[in-house]
């Protein structure tokens, strides 16, 4: 009996399906890809639903290939003897490569697309227990995994705002406006910890910059939001545009 069926006796969910479920076999190579297309599907359309730049088929595939490299890892290993999961190590590296060029900086100074990198990532492991014939351990991957990626944004936006520290994006109609709205940035309560000046919009006729705000004022910390806030600044004339970077 080799390793990987010594440690999936263990498996409450493999023990349901059967000693079949633990070997390959077609049944049970058919059952882990169907197993690794619906959960990584579930995870895609997630993330599709929020625009990011990682989608449904971009999920499905890296999970799909994790899956397919720990299957014929299992069958060279037990095949063959081979001592070093080959195809999984390359999969991994593949997977780290995509998700690195998933992470974009755009035009405001914001790094996007960590999560997506980061859930990719993820669901490569997803295919690797599931290619492992591991079921009860990828079902409890996938679950948190889900939870994570759908359930923490609400929860992070709600930390956000309760922070005493935010960042904005300000859009000035002339650099001669900036030493006015520190004024009154100051009078507001507010301390500002870095104002860095973003050159992606240089020639616009726009002065635009990155501003890192603490909330010193007791009055503000207790009653207001970093929303009630913004749109406090955003009154003065001289604003073209201003909003909370995320």
């Amino acid at each position: 009996m080799n390793t990987f069926i010594i440690t999936q006796l263990s498996d409450p969910i493999a023990h349901l399906l059967g000693d079949w479920s633990r070997e390959l076999n077609p049944g049970s190579v058919l059952l882990r890809i169907v197993i690794v297309v619906v959960l990584s599907a579930i995870i895609g359309c997630e993330r599709s639903s929020k625009r990011h730049s990682a989608g449904l088929r971009t999920f499905v595939l890296i999970s799909f290939t994790s899956t397919i490299s720990m299957i014929l890892d299992i069958y060279l290993m037990d095949t063959f003897s081979f001592g070093i999961p080959v195809l999984s190590a390359a999969t991994i590296i593949s997977t780290a490569l995509i998700s690195g060029n998933s992470i974009l900086f755009s035009s405001r100074s914001q790094i996007k697309g960590l999560t997506t990198s980061a859930g990719l990532w993820a669901c490569s492991i997803l295919g690797f227990t599931i290619g492992a014939g591991m079921y009860t351990i990828t079902l409890i991957v996938y679950l948190f995994l889900l939870c994570i990626l759908a359930c923490f944004p609400a929860f992070e936006v709600y930390l956000k705002n309760r922070s005493n520290h935010f960042e904005i994006h300000l859009e000035l109609k002339s650099s001669e406006y900036l030493r006015d709205f520190v004024t009154v940035s100051r009078r507001l309560g507010l301390r500002i910890d870095d104002i860095e000046p973003n050159q992606a919009y240089v020639g616009s006729g726009l002065s635009v910059y990155t501003i890192t705000f603490t909330i010193c004022s007791p009055e503000l910390k207790k009653y207001k939001t970093h929303r009630e806030i913004i749109q406090a600044i955003s009154s003065l004339d001289y604003i073209y545009h201003i909003e909370e970077m995320r």
